[in-house]
C-alpha cells in the first residue's frame, strides 16, 4: 500500500474514531474468511463498522481520539468494532459470535474516552438497549400520572359511595 492510500485510510479511520461512541478491539485469528464475513454482516445490520486494522495504522488514528487508550492492545491481529450509536448493541453481537466461535477474543474497547477491559465489555453487552431503557423509562412517566389519577378519583367515589349509604339509611329508616 503506497504513502498516498495510507494517509487516506488513517484519515478515515481518525474521522470514524472520533464520531463513534464506542470501539471495541478484537482478535481474529484462526477464524475463516466465512466466519468473519458473518460477524461482519450481523454487525452492519446494527450500524457497526467492523474492520480489520494494521497496528501502526491504528495507534496513528487513534491520535486525539477516545481510542488513544488502546494503544497498548494493539499487538497481534487487530479488528475494531465501531459503534455509531448505542454501543451495547456491538457488544451484545461481539459476545454472542464469542460464544460460538472459541477462536475469537475480545482484547478490549473504549467507551467515550473511558478504557474497557474485556470484563467491561461483556457487562456492557448485558445491559439493556437504549430502545429499552427508553421503553422503562416511558412506562414509568407514564405510571406516576396514571396512579394520580387514581388515587383523585378515589376521593369523589368514596364521596358518593357513602352518600348512597346515607341515602339507603334514610329509606330504611
Amino acid at each position: 500500500m503506497d504513502r498516498v492510500k495510507k494517509e487516506q485510510l488513517v484519515a478515515e479511520l481518525h474521522e470514524k474514531l472520533q464520531r463513534a461512541t464506542a470501539a471495541i478491539l478484537t482478535d481474529f485469528r484462526g477464524l475463516s474468511v466465512a466466519e468473519i464475513t458473518e460477524l461482519r454482516d450481523n454487525l452492519a445490520q446494527q450500524g457497526v463498522e467492523f474492520k480489520v486494522v494494521k497496528n501502526t495504522l491504528m495507534r496513528i488514528a487513534a491520535k486525539g481520539t477516545g481510542a488513544e487508550v488502546l494503544e497498548p492492545l494493539l499487538q497481534g491481529t487487530n479488528a475494531v468494532a465501531i459503534a455509531y450509536d448505542d454501543p451495547t448493541v456491538s457488544a451484545k453481537i461481539l459476545k454472542a459470535f464469542g460464544k460460538t466461535n472459541d477462536k475469537f477474543q475480545v482484547k478490549g474497547g473504549v467507551l467515550g474516552t473511558r478504557e474497557l477491559t474485556v470484563q467491561d465489555v461483556l457487562a456492557l453487552a448485558d445491559l439493556p438497549s437504549r430502545e429499552e431503557l427508553l421503553a422503562k423509562l416511558l412506562g414509568t412517566l407514564h405510571a406516576v400520572p396514571t396512579a394520580l389519577v387514581r388515587v383523585l378519583g378515589g376521593v369523589p367515589r368514596a364521596f358518593v359511595g357513602v352518600l348512597a349509604a346515607i341515602q339507603r339509611e334514610k329509606e330504611n329508616a
